[in-house]
């Protein structure tokens, strides 16, 4: 399913587009072959939105759609895309990279969180995304997030996203591993909210060839993602858990809840755009507490 978009886009708008769709739709298949192979068939519930936003009618500034599934090995997940145009709010428009003097903006992306069912199943997030302003550019990147880390899990994810990293500029992995360790804290805990991956942003676009290399980074990680987490996820998902293994987990989202409803830009970006409540809080868990 594709959000119906109402207005032009340029070949490298479109191309973006077209890709975040079709990484939407393998990274699906592959968690339902999952649930399958645990006895599942549960699968993707797909609901459209239009962007709604002060000027415009719904629908005239692009939408999305949100993809949720809740089943045996995924307690919940969320796979949304969007394609969305118009003008930046005043004020907000101030914080967003080129749009100072011009508030018109464009944006396609797409956004994925799992909370998972036993405990021993790492979280995971990624997301990529290309913006255009008075500048262009991709961001993204992946971070996986588990209530009981394990090193070979850890080092697995890392190793996948450094391979991709490697492939295109040595300087990458390190930079953009350091980028997430410092972006996914949280201060007010004074911990991270998990064991890291990769974060990037603004990887400028300022002509066609700077567009087809970083258009071809950003393919690269979402590729990765693909080969980092769902080998994790088999690898642990029959393990027996205990009471305090979920208890432990419960605290551990509760935090995760803290830090994007505090701190992630991304919900920011979301909720000042006319974007969809529910796509946006798609990244809470199910179920979390606090002590």
């Amino acid at each position: 399913m594709t959000p119906n978009i109402p207005f032009p886009l340029n070949p490298h708008q479109q191309a973006a587009r077209t890709w975040f769709e079709s990484l939407r739709d393998r990274i699906c298949a592959e968690f339902e072959t999952i649930e399958r192979e645990a006895g599942s068939d549960a699968s993707f519930t797909y609901t459209p939105w239009d962007r709604e936003a002060e000027g415009q009618a719904p629908g005239e500034g692009g939408g999305g759609v949100r993809g949720v599934m809740k089943g045996k090995v995924f307690e919940k997940v969320g796979v949304n895309i969007s394609t969305v145009g118009g003008e930046l709010a005043p004020g907000f428009a101030q914080s967003i990279h080129g749009a100072a003097d011009n508030p018109a903006f464009f944006a396609t992306g797409i956004s994925l969180v799992a909370h998972m069912t036993n405990p021993h199943v790492p979280a995971v997030h990624m997301n990529t995304r290309y913006l255009v302003t008075t500048k262009s550019w991709f961001g993204g990147g992946a971070d996986l997030n588990p209530p009981l880390p394990r090193a070979e899990d850890t080092a697995h994810f890392h190793d996948v996203l450094k391979v991709a990293c490697d492939a295109h500029d040595p300087d990458h992995y390190p930079r953009f591993k350091a980028w997430a360790d410092d972006y996914f804290f949280i201060p007010h805990r004074g911990v991270h909210r998990g064991v890291g991956g990769i974060f990037y942003d603004h990887l400028e676009c300022g002509d066609d060839a700077a567009f087809d290399t970083n258009f071809a980074f950003t393919r690269a990680v979402g590729d990765a993602f693909l080969a980092a987490f769902p080998p994790i996820v088999r690898r642990r998902m029959a393990e027996e858990w205990s009471e305090s293994d979920y208890r432990t987990m419960l605290e551990w989202r509760g935090r995760y809840a803290e830090f994007n409803l505090v701190h992630d830009r991304g919900t920011l970006f979301g909720l000042k755009t006319g974007g969809n409540i529910d796509a946006i809080l798609m990244s809470l868990p199910p179920m979390a507490s606090w002590k």
